[in-house]
């Protein structure tokens, strides 16, 4: 019977399924032979977040703290669809920020260098009645617009961006490679993007966490226990047993409880290879890929300098232009033949005025807005590298049977935190991962993990024993290259 429809039927029958099971229980109460009543119980498992239990006597007993509900559907629920907001908001932002680059940002420096320049030929000439009617400075002022607008965007120009896939700046030229380091790969669009919204995380790959457990359970001869998961990913242990029900239905695992009631989980199937190396090696612990902050913006000093110089100007221009009423009917007004002493209509300038100031000061609150919330995110990164210190130092000792003394843990909560922890964060640290409280000879605290030491010696001696015959394939009878 496939495993879903024996978790079907465990499902239907199980009146009380928060009391502890064995294999012949749930048999029992669904008249499931025992391979199917296990196979189901293990798909539950993965399904509700179950445990495993070990008795003396090497019984196994699967336990579902919240029966077959999933309680955390709703809060994962709300986190993703929350996430997903977010991805939205923040793509419907990025493209309005690249959108409104060419137009704001460097549109409006072009346009307020123009003004200052077409005012600077108005008052040098406020004398000469040569000036017609002011046509030739108005269209003089859009001249000076679209020769920074030209010099800007072309392809000499070092705001310019050419696809790197091409590499080539071909205007009716000869094609010619262009060497561009990576800095200068990246275009000035993006580089005002990770200004106002930070750079950009790639996804993780949803199959790279079972990848790495998987590349564990080959280079340990196919045999593999909840430690080992938990040193590759960082996994609390409530998440790791069910993982592991998840990996034995995918790869044909089994869940074996050696003599001294230690568990570890065998994966023979994954043995094989057509190579002469059983594996590629032990993956790097996760205490050695430490959770990194992202930096503010991502880029270099000189970009950033840019930017805020750029949108300093605007800020600048906006503000003197809603001070002096710089309409642009007033600015034509400025370059007619008789120029007025005083503005006929000091109304509000919307386009020269209102846009660019709230769009400069936005440009700057943003990343000024998350800079502050960035002490929040480097509290969360501390305190789960602080989590994976402990982590480290649990499965450092425990395996060889080594008490982990108390100030051992503080010390590695305090080298991450930079603050002592409360007794009830180690205490909730040493629970997650099954830990006991000891006393040492001189009355010290420290604390044993039973489960971890019974684990190791089990698959000490299970690794000794498998046979390397395992991971060898038959003689090749037919190949098609050949």
């Amino acid at each position: 019977m496939e495993p879903r429809l024996a978790a079907k039927a465990l499902q239907a029958a199980i009146k009380d399924p928060q009391r502890p099971m064995t294999i012949a229980d749930a048999s029992a109460a669904s008249g499931l032979a025992l391979r199917d009543a296990e196979s189901g119980l293990h798909w539950l498992t993965s399904a509700y977040r179950g445990h495993l239990r070990v008795t003396e006597d090497g019984d196994l007993v699967h336990v579902f703290p919240a029966g077959f509900t999933k309680p955390w559907e709703t809060r994962d629920a709300i986190d993703r669809a929350l996430a997903k907001t977010g991805r939205a908001m923040l793509g419907v932002g990025r493209f309005a920020v690249r959108a409104w680059i060419l137009v704001v940002l460097l549109g409006y420096t072009a346009i307020f260098v123009a003004m200052l320049i077409a005012l600077a030929f108005a008052r040098s000439s406020g004398n000469d009645r040569d000036r017609g009617s002011g046509f030739g400075v108005v269209g003089g002022m859009f001249r000076v617009l679209g020769d920074a607008l030209f010099w800007t965007f072309r392809p000499f120009s070092p705001l310019y961006y050419a696809p790197l896939d091409y590499g080539y700046a071909n205007r009716g030229r000869k094609k010619q490679p262009r060497s561009r380091s990576a800095a200068e790969g990246i275009p000035f669009y993006e580089k005002v993007n990770r200004f106002v919204f930070g750079p950009e995380t790639p996804p993780e790959d949803p199959n790279a966490m079972r990848a790495r457990v998987v590349s564990e359970i080959r280079a340990n001869q196919g045999r593999i226990g909840l430690a080992d998961v938990m040193r590759v990913t960082g996994l609390p242990r409530d998440q790791a047993d069910p993982l592991m029900a998840r990996l034995m239905l995918d790869f044909e695992g089994s869940v074996e409880v050696a003599d001294g009631g230690g568990i570890f989980y065998r994966f023979k199937e994954l043995r094989r290879t057509a190579t002469t190396e059983d594996a590629k090696g032990k993956q790097m612990p996760v205490w050695q890929r430490p959770h990194a902050l992202e930096p503010l913006t991502g880029n270099d000093a000189g970009a950033n300098v840019i930017v805020s110089l750029l949108n300093g100007f605007n800020l600048l221009m906006s503000a003197w232009v809603l001070e002096h009423g710089m309409t642009i009917q007033n600015m034509l007004t400025l370059f007619s033949k008789h120029p007025p002493v005083v503005m006929p209509d000091p109304s509000l300038p919307i386009a020269l005025g209102v846009v660019p100031l709230v769009f400069s000061i936005g440009l700057f609150l943003a990343p000024a807005a998350r800079a502050l919330f960035r002490s929040r995110a480097k509290t969360a990164h501390a305190r789960e590298n602080a989590r994976l210190s402990i982590l480290r130092e649990v499965l450092t000792h425990a395996p060889k049977k080594e008490p982990v003394s108390d100030e051992a843990l503080r010390a590695a909560y305090r080298k991450e935190m930079g603050v002592e922890p409360s007794s009830k964060e180690i205490t909730r640290r040493v629970v997650d991962l099954g830990g006991d409280v000891d006393t040492g000879p001189n009355g010290e605290i420290r604390y044993r993990f039973a489960d971890l030491e019974a684990e190791a010696e089990a698959l000490e001696d299970e690794r000794a024993q498998a046979s390397d015959e395992e991971a060898k394939l038959g003689r090749v009878v037919f190949a098609s290259d050949r």
